[in-house]
């Protein structure tokens, strides 16, 4: 058994791309060798954005050579009565490879048959490699690949070269120009010549020694200590501390080989813009992490993480504040152009936003989540029904601002900041933003009963719209996220405890697509069809037992407050002895009766008070 290496060196790869593609290469690789009945150890991939980097550990040196027995044709077909083979015998022979001498006689269930043996000797694996990593290059998934010069394979982008060994001995690979070899690259500044490894442990040493930080969980650590000792170096003993973006440091430990932290700082002018924006122009434009104080109130800094050691911090941090001020100039001016209308000047201009071709504009879908809201409001909590309707009229105005426009993902956010700088009432303003919550499985929910309304029509109408014109998920297309919006809309009626018909609701919904769209009673029921997969799928991974949860909504699904209420119960009455010999009963009753067809009930049959 012997340690293979393989390394596929590039021109720098989109962050986004690299451990999605770390974790094929590891799978893909574990599959096929054991399609190839070739035992290994540990598989390890480790990757920067110049090189995908796959180790196995203990990789058998060849396959097992196996015994494969073929059936033919009944041994009375192969020979007649004087036992001379006849042409059916001697084609099977030849099909097999072997003499018609060499063919054995087996019985079977049907009766005596021909047999050939046939002893496959198995592959050395340096012979079979060369096909298997061929494969995995041209296997690898990327949202999107390129070809290069005369090249006819589509990557991620240029390979540059291919370090391949096994068992420290070199596996020749060529991959359109690219020859493999038993060299790699260092720090493309740092350290750009080529170097020669022998195994994995000399790999990670070499790379270490010449400026490049392969693993990427060390790498990652490594760019939230130097985030965090730029602040304390710039900010002291302040209290200033960075904002640690989960997403953030996923990307950056991805856009470099040697992370190395510097702070700047940015005219305080700029702190006039809402803070998410703020946080949002440096991480999407410039992946900068923002600084907040003790009291976590954002502050003029920021930091940046280049992709080598720097000598002059003060010249590095120059260059960046250079870059961020212009992209803060241009937000700042998107802002001051955004206030120079409400948000509720904006409404008509909703009609030049398409929703969806058949369903009408985003004015038309507001109209209907207003309407749709209000009623809900009477449904849960009559007091609250003006902020309701008005939170969802303004729900989707600023879809229309500059800022939304330069950055989608505040979407709400501006919504909320725009309408308390109006004056809107401040429950208004919170849902405005909440309606989007939560964004994806295990986010925050609304904490308002405003925004949950909102929230909760806004989905209906669009899962009731897209079911009615025929949009529904299949497979891996989900073109309006409606999975996504089924779940949401689950979590929030959960999570509140809301006690709501569902049905009402669908019904609500579909009153809103009058003269639109036939949402009629079939499409309704899908739809409630399709909650219900959704409910079941998210209870039972959460590990709820699935018995119980078909139980729970066999009986009737409706009220998802309800339901839970049904599951619990049966959850707790299950853990007795007692259920046991209940379910038994019940289950004789059910073999008793179901032939018959009971209609009524005779009163003087019964005797006792139970009864």
């Amino acid at each position: 058994m012997s340690e293979l290496l393989f390394e596929i060196g590039t021109e720098e790869i989109p962050a986004g791309y690299i451990r999605p593609a770390l974790r094929f290469l590891a799978a893909a690789s574990a599959a096929r060798f054991q399609e190839l009945e070739l035992r290994c150890g540990r598989v390890r991939t480790v990757g920067t954005p110049r090189r995908l980097t796959l180790a196995v550990e203990d990789l058998q040196d060849r396959q097992p050579d196996r015994r494969l027995e073929h059936i033919g044709p009944p041994k009375k077909a192969g020979f007649d009565a004087q036992g001379n083979p006849t042409k059916a015998a001697i084609g099977f022979a030849r099909s097999r490879g072997v003499e018609v001498s060499d063919l054995q006689v087996v019985t079977t269930g049907k009766g005596e048959y021909l047999m050939a043996v046939e002893e496959v000797r198995g592959r050395k694996t340096e012979e079979l490699l060369p096909g298997v990593l061929a494969d995995l290059i041209r296997e690898l998934p990327f949202p999107k690949s390129m070809r290069w010069a005369d090249s006819t394979l589509a990557f991620a982008r240029p390979i540059q070269w291919l370090l391949v060994l096994y068992g420290g001995k070199v596996v020749e690979l060529v991959i359109e120009d690219v020859q493999s070899g038993a060299t790699t690259r260092g720090h493309r500044f740092m350290a750009p010549d080529d170097f020669q490894v022998t195994g994995f442990a000399d790999y990670l040493a070499g790379l270490g020694e010449r400026s490049v930080v392969v693993d990427p969980e060390h790498r990652r650590q490594m760019v939230r200590h130097e985030v965090e000792e730029a602040v304390r170096s710039q900010a002291g003993q302040s209290g200033a501390r960075p904002v640690l973006d989960e997403g953030l440091l996923d990307t950056v430990t991805n856009l470099v080989e040697l992370p190395s932290g510097v702070c700047g700082s940015f005219d305080e002018k700029f702190l006039e813009l809402p803070d998410e924006a703020l946080i949002t122009s440096m991480r999407e434009h410039q992946k900068y992490f923002s600084v907040v104080d003790g009291e976590g109130n954002l502050m003029p800094l920021f930091v940046a993480v280049n992709n080598t050691r720097i000598d002059d911090l003060a010249l590095a941090a120059s260059g960046h504040e250079r870059v961020l001020r212009a992209r803060l100039e241009d937000g700042l001016f998107f802002f001051h152009e955004d206030r120079k209308r409400k948000l509720a000047d904006r409404l008509d201009d909703l009609e030049g936003i398409v929703f969806q071709a058949r369903l009408g504009t985003m004015a038309a879908k507001s109209r209907r989540i207003a309407e749709l809201a209000a009623e809900l409001a009477d449904w849960l909590e009559p007091g609250i029904k003006d902020l309701v309707v008005r939170a969802a009229l303004l729900a989707k105005a600023d879809l229309l601002t500059e800022m939304v426009g330069e950055f989608p993902s505040l979407q709400g956010v501006m919504g909320r900041e725009y309408a308390r700088l109006d004056g809107e009432p401040e429950a208004v303003a919170v849902a405005i933003y909440e309606h989007y919550l939560p964004v994806r499985a295990g986010d925050v929910l609304p904490q308002t009963m405003v925004g949950a309304i909102v929230g909760l029509a806004d989905r209906m109408d669009t899962l009731v719209g897209c079911f009615a014109i025929g949009e529904r998920p299949t497979g891996t297309k989900d073109s309006f996220g409606l999975r996504r919006q089924a779940i949401g809309l689950i979590s929030i009626i959960r999570g509140l405890g809301l006690s709501l018909s569902l049905r009402e609701l669908i019904r609500a919904a579909a009153t809103g697509y009058r003269g639109v769209v036939d949402a009629g009673r079939e499409v309704r029921e899908e739809l409630l069809d399709f909650i219900r997969l959704r409910f079941a799928n998210e209870l039972t991974s959460s590990g709820v037992a699935q018995d119980v949860v078909e139980a729970a909504i066999a009986v009737e699904f409706d009220d998802i407050t309800d339901c839970m209420a049904r599951i619990g119960a049966l959850e707790e009455i299950r853990s007795q002895e007692k259920f046991f010999v209940l379910a038994g009963s019940f289950k004789r009753i059910r073999n008793i009766i179901k032939d018959n067809r009971f209609t009524e009930v005779d009163p003087g049959l019964l005797r006792e008070d139970a009864e």
